[in-house]
Formats: structure tokens, C-alpha cells, sequence
């Protein structure tokens, strides 16, 4: 049986050498709360940290993090896009210390030329901040909003539960037809280390057996409470309850998010 310690080492050499260090592209198989908890979480913790950090909302379908964290004051990037606005007019500084951004919001698609200048206007972006952290979702097509996010190291949330992990390979599955081999990241949330590994390491069986993918392992959070009093309050919980499970996980897992843009500063 593979070493969870071993295969989340991996996770982080797979992160070093990826072409985009410094992008984070995270697809769940969690509800929309549990993915922005965890998103806003990892985002606290790496600010403790010492680190410059944006999140992107680039959901179209569904409700993202920039309208979850009523973070609308900012105009989407697709109106940037467009000569309408400013890169400085696109990001909403929030009260827990990292900013918030939004691909898109509403209105008609994005003809090929817009979404090029979009693709530009990405990079222009997270050339501004140390961390990039996208919260993402596939359209009908099985593809991202914007082809940049495909150069971006790809995090899968998973729980530890049937129809989660079933959703999560799906996932897997779809970006892989589009893209191609290519590894992912696994983040195993709401499960202690010995479930997670459990987890990881099945998924990880399953998608070298059928895909011929590699799966790495970035960490777990385990359930805890504090993550949801900490919501309710409007805060995240590494700073409501610097002490709970879930903050020592959440800061854990920002660790290896800095060692990832450290190497890629140097």
C-alpha cells in the first residue's frame, strides 16, 4: 500500500514542476458551502502566511465564491475584457486580508477574441499576486471558461463518501478527455488522515488502472465544527479558532502552497 506521507511529498515535487505554479484551479465534488469554506480557509491561511493572495470566481452556472462572500462591488474581468473597465476596477479587497475577483457575471458569451484578451488579461492578473487560487467549474463541454486555467495545477476536493468520490472521478474523467494525460491534485476534506488516505488511495488505483493519470495527494481538513461557527460568523476559521483540527490541517496544507511559490519565485 503506497505511503500517504510519501504520495503527498509527490503532490508537492508535481506542483513544483508544473507550468503554473502560482495557479491554483479547484474543482469539488463538495456542495458550493464546503468548497467555499475550504477556498476561503486556504486563502486566510496563506495571507497569515505572509503571502499576497487573490481568488478568482470563475463559475458561470452555478453561484461562485465572489457571490458567496457578496464580494460584487468589483467589475468582472469579462468587462475588462472588453475596454469597458480597468485590471485595477476588477479586485474587491476582503476583510480577512486576500482579494476577490470574477471572470465573469451575467450577460451574453464571450465571442473568440474576447475570450483571448480574457486568456491575457488572467496572466496580467496573477502576475500581480503570489498566489492565484481559482474557483472553477467545467461547462457542457467538459471545458474551463478560459484556456489559461488548463496551464494551472488542477485541485479536486473530495469528501470521504460514495457519491463524493464518484463525483471526483467524474471530474477527473472529463478534464482528462479534454486535456489529456496530465496529473491532479486530490484534497481530501471533511475526513481524518487515516479516511483520507484511504481515499487517495483508492482514487489514485482506479485512475492509473482506467485513465493511465497520476493522482497526488496535497493534504486533508478533517469534519470539525469550528469550520461552521467560523462561517456563521462571517470569518475564517484559522482566525476565528486558530486552534481547532481544521485550522492546524488548513495551515498545514497553505505550507506547502508557499514552499510551491517560493520555488517558483526562485
Amino acid at each position: 500500500m503506497a505511503s500517504f506521507d510519501f504520495d503527498q511529498a509527490e503532490g508537492l515535487r508535481r506542483m513544483l514542476a508544473g507550468p503554473r505554479p502560482r495557479v491554483f484551479t479547484f474543482l469539488s465534488a463538495e456542495t458550493a458551502e464546503e468548497k467555499s469554506a475550504m477556498l476561503v480557509n486556504v486563502a486566510a491561511s496563506l495571507q497569515q502566511a505572509g503571502r499576497d493572495v487573490l481568488m478568482l470566481d470563475a463559475c458561470v452556472a452555478s453561484q461562485g465564491i465572489a457571490s458567496r462572500l457578496n464580494a460584487q462591488k468589483a467589475a468582472p474581468l469579462h468587462q475588462v475584457a472588453r475596454g469597458e473597465r480597468t485590471l485595477d476596477d476588477a479586485v474587491q479587497a476582503m476583510p480577512q486580508g486576500f482579494g476577490v475577483a470574477a471572470l465573469r457575471r451575467g450577460g451574453r458569451a464571450l465571442n473568440d477574441d474576447e475570450r483571448e484578451r480574457l486568456d491575457g488579461i488572467f496572466d496580467l492578473l496573477a502576475a500581480r499576486t503570489d498566489i492565484l487560487l481559482v474557483d472553477a467549474e467545467l461547462d457542457g463541454d467538459d471545458a474551463f471558461p478560459i484556456p489559461a486555467l488548463a496551464d494551472s495545477e488542477i485541485v479536486v476536493q473530495v469528501a470521504n463518501s460514495p457519491a463524493s468520490i464518484k463525483a471526483a472521478y467524474t471530474i477527473i474523467k472529463r478534464v482528462h478527455a479534454q486535456l489529456g494525460r496530465r496529473p491532479f491534485s486530490l484534497l481530501v476534506t471533511g475526513a481524518n488522515e487515516k479516511e483520507a488516505q484511504v481515499v487517495f488511495e483508492n482514487m489514485a488505483q482506479v485512475a492509473n488502472r482506467y485513465l493511465a493519470v497520476k493522482l497526488n495527494s496535497v493534504g486533508s481538513v478533517p469534519a470539525d465544527e469550528h469550520l461552521k461557527r467560523a462561517m456563521k460568523l462571517g470569518r475564517a476559521v484559522v482566525d476565528a479558532f486558530p486552534l481547532a483540527g481544521a485550522s492546524v490541517a488548513f495551515r498545514r496544507l497553505a505550507g506547502r502552497f508557499v514552499v510551491a511559490d517560493a520555488a517558483a519565485a526562485g
